[in-house]
């Protein structure tokens, strides 16, 4: 009614709809999703022209259009049209196979079983197609209807997984796949139902893409110091992005990366398109786990091992956050900090990553160490920390 020209792709995963927009040379793309959210959300995301989401002083003017209500139509002989074309997702996969890294003779000779996980969504049309390509014949399907119909939190962390971790085990599969509804996040079951942690996912396929060409990589504040390792141990160089896609995406430009994205199981490979993408993610870790010849766990032990603990303080409506995080910079001024989305301090191998919400008096506490109860330790002292700062504002 605007007078643009539609052309519906169907049910897609968003890195097909991201991959669509340049194949078509269309002015944007609009994907309606909430991503891992659980089912009583809806959301819209917003691509231009490259295929990549909007920057945010673009998504704030669609905001403000929108929050304005003010629609031009167009006179009816100009009105657009509507196509709807299928074949994407199968371009999509096409692509994947072309690509130099991606080696379907070695995934096929190693003959894996695979568990799927795709919590009633799209991934259950995407991810068993792929696998055939790739020349998997043997699958095990669980939540591969897509009606929508959440079996699960389709956030796919470990608490909404023992499902698919228990599958992987019983049936003597060589590993699971679990994705998201938008099929941009991978999570990695080992061979014993263990998980391969969502952090790894980039790490490993990171390896990969590093061992034969060799580069820079980028991952968020929040992501394990792990890529860094692998990528200084290839000869590269790490950098660290605000958190947020198209943050990531922005760095990874900036510094020529051959890989990046973050530890939520969101791989971006930009010999593809610059979006996370756990099509492209499944292929080059099978690749990667067909060429090492060993089992899942067995990769997932050549890697150092890290731990994260992610936890939030909430504070009351007229607390200052800015003004604390200020005071809390001013505390650990001897030690490297990292200003470019919040506070993020090193302690040697450790760190600690602090964030504040953009909606609400909240601040978000990341921290990583190569104990859990060291990084569990760290978080508790900086809620105290924050708890001592907030009240010595209100004497």
């Amino acid at each position: 009614a605007m007078g643009m020209d539609v052309i519906d792709i169907g049910m897609a995963p968003t890195p097909t709809v991201e991959l669509a927009v340049v194949w078509e040379g269309a002015a944007g793309g609009l994907i309606i999703s909430a991503s891992h959210n659980p089912g009583q959300w809806n959301a819209l995301k917003l691509l231009g022209p490259s295929g990549e989401f909007l920057p945010a002083e673009e998504g704030d003017k669609v905001l403000k259009l929108a929050e304005k209500g003010s629609v031009k139509y167009v006179d009816p002989g100009q009105v657009g049209t509507y196509t709807a074309v299928d074949g994407f997702l199968e371009r999509h996969i096409e692509a994947i196979l072309k690509l130099d890294l991606v080696d379907v003779d070695a995934i096929r000779g190693r003959h894996f079983r695979i568990a799927i996980d795709a919590v009633n969504s799209v991934g259950g049309i995407a991810i068993p197609a792929l696998l055939k390509a790739l020349g998997v014949e043997d699958t095990i399907e669980m939540n591969c209807v897509p009606d929508g119909r959440f079996i699960h939190n389709p956030e796919p962390l470990p608490e909404h997984l023992t499902g698919i971790a228990k599958e992987v085990d019983d049936s003597n599969a060589h590993l699971g796949f679990a994705v998201d509804p938008d099929v941009d996040r991978l999570a990695i079951i080992n061979e014993d139902g263990t998980m391969f942690g969502e952090e790894y996912t980039l790490v490993a396929v990171a390896d990969y893409v590093l061992k034969h060409k060799p580069g820079n990589t980028v991952s968020n504040l929040s992501s394990t110091r792990a890529l860094q390792d692998v990528t200084e141990k290839r000869g590269g160089k790490y950098f660290a992005s605000a958190v947020g896609e198209v943050n990531v995406v922005a760095a990874m430009k900036q510094h020529n990366a051959v890989i990046g994205g973050e530890g939520n199981g969101g791989v971006i490979y930009p010999e593809l398109h610059y979006g996370r993408d756990a099509l492209v993610a499944i292929a080059l870790f099978l690749s990667h786990l067909a060429r090492y010849g060993k089992s899942c766990s067995m990769l997932r032990s050549t890697y150092p091992n890290y731990h994260i603990s992610k936890n939030k303080i909430q504070l009351s409506p007229d607390v200052d956050v800015k003004r604390v995080l200020a005071d809390i910079k001013k505390r650990y001024s001897k030690q490297p900090v990292n200003e470019v989305d919040g506070l993020r301090i090193e302690f040697d191998s450790d760190w600690v990553h602090l964030r504040m919400s953009n909606t609400e008096p909240v601040i978000r506490i990341y921290t990583e160490s190569t104990s859990q109860t060291t990084a569990s330790a760290y978080a508790n002292k900086f809620m105290d920390d924050i708890r001592e700062t907030v009240k010595g504002h209100s004497r």
